[in-house]
């Protein structure tokens, strides 16, 4: 499995599981990201970071230590 942080720009992927701990793991699920969601890459920053995605209608930059949290396939 990957890392959010490893998908590249333009490709759609699923969650499969949330990695952290407490406030970083509510964090991200409040963002509408929990497992079985479909996310879409747009951009990724020339250093990594943010990186923006759209989830469930709506456009969210989130940073390279988050996605790493998200593990996707």
């Amino acid at each position: 499995m990957k890392t959010l942080r490893s998908a590249k720009c333009g490709e759609t992927v699923t969650v499969q599981k949330l990695g952290g701990e407490g406030a970083l793991k509510r964090r991200i699920m409040d963002m509408g990201i929990t497992k079985g969601t479909s996310i879409y890459v747009r951009k990724v920053a020339p250093l990594g970071d943010p990186v923006e995605i759209t989830i469930r209608g709506y456009e969210l930059s989130i940073r390279k230590n988050e996605a790493e949290n998200i593990l996707v396939d």
